[in-house]
């Protein structure tokens, strides 16, 4: 007992070292520390705290010793960007989830086999508080993470739309594209209450967009209603109509740039941009054009 329970609070590669299975060599990124905008708490949030990383990777046999070639090892770097560029992609609350995204995007590199990830946060209290996860290789690898996620297009139905017979042949153009399609909406027609500072309005503004998106999700049990990535995720590789409900995706942002939520041509922009959208079309509507990914306006025809 005494054993595991050393086992249960010992580094990441000692417990590699007591998984048992067949010995693989490791590689390894210890002690990283960074500053992350992370937790649950209201408290935690716009409070940048020191959370440590430390990464066991059992790797599969290869023969780089022999060649001394770089390009068949996994790098040390692989780790560190597979942390960084979770980071960067949203803002999170749990260190489960944290832990969870940065093991599948390490081991979508064909020669991980295994992943220890242990996440602590340094800051938050007298001792240190963290996650330890595992995860082996998936043996279905042909549905796995975002990077094997189809380029959706992305469609802003503005107001006149949504309540008039063109929604019909929008969906129906959505149900027989190849690609996957996400619906954007803006605010609905009801005014939004009035909050005395910025962050409580932008949270309502925010909030009413999500109200006119259900409205969209109720005209067709096709249609389905996500807010976070996970879902976008799924859906995009299953063929799913989806509403985006931006309040999730939006405060968690990291480098959200500086435009009104009210504003819902950038932000659909912004949007599009995030979900790496092959096309973005506004019905009725001018893109900005401070995006790339902003293509054109199209009409009232219903079909993509």
């Amino acid at each position: 007992m005494t054993h595991d329970i050393h086992l249960a609070f010992a580094h990441p590669e000692e417990r590699s070292q007591a998984g048992g299975g067949p010995l693989r060599d490791r590689i390894s990124v210890r002690d990283l520390v960074l500053t992350v905008d992370i937790g649950a708490f209201q408290t935690e949030r716009g409070s940048p705290q020191r959370i440590r990383f430390n990464v066991v990777v059992e790797v599969q046999p290869h023969d780089a010793a022999e060649t001394d070639d770089v390009d068949k090892i996994l790098s040390y770097d692989r780790v560190t960007e597979a942390i960084e560029a979770e980071l960067s992609e949203e803002r999170l609350n749990l260190l489960e989830t944290l832990a969870e995204r940065v093991a599948d995007r390490i081991l979508i590199d064909p020669l991980a086999a295994r992943v220890f990830v242990r996440i602590e946060k340094l800051d938050r209290g007298p001792g240190t508080l963290g996650v330890e996860i595992v995860r082996d290789r998936p043996a279905d690898t042909a549905v796995r993470t975002l990077a094997d996620t189809p380029h959706p297009i992305v469609v802003f139905l503005p107001n006149h739309v949504l309540t008039s017979d063109d929604v019909k042949h929008w969906i129906e153009s959505a149900e027989h594209n190849e690609r996957p399609i996400i619906f954007a909406v803006a605010m609905g027609q009801t005014p939004a209450p009035t909050a005395r500072h910025g962050m409580p309005q932008r949270r309502i503004d925010l909030l009413a967009i999500e109200q006119n998106a259900w409205v969209l999700g109720s005209l067709d049990d096709r249609c389905v209603v996500v807010g976070t990535r996970t879902e976008l995720d799924w859906g995009m590789r299953n063929d799913q109509i989806m509403v985006w409900a931006p309040s999730k995706m939006v405060l968690d942002a990291v480098d959200f740039p500086d435009i009104a939520v009210t504003d819902h041509v950038r932000l659909t922009e912004w949007f599009a941009t995030e979900v790496d959208a092959a096309e973005v079309v506004f019905v009725d509507e001018t893109p900005s054009g401070a995006l790339a990914i902003a293509r054109g306006a199209k009409g009232q025809e219903g079909k993509l």
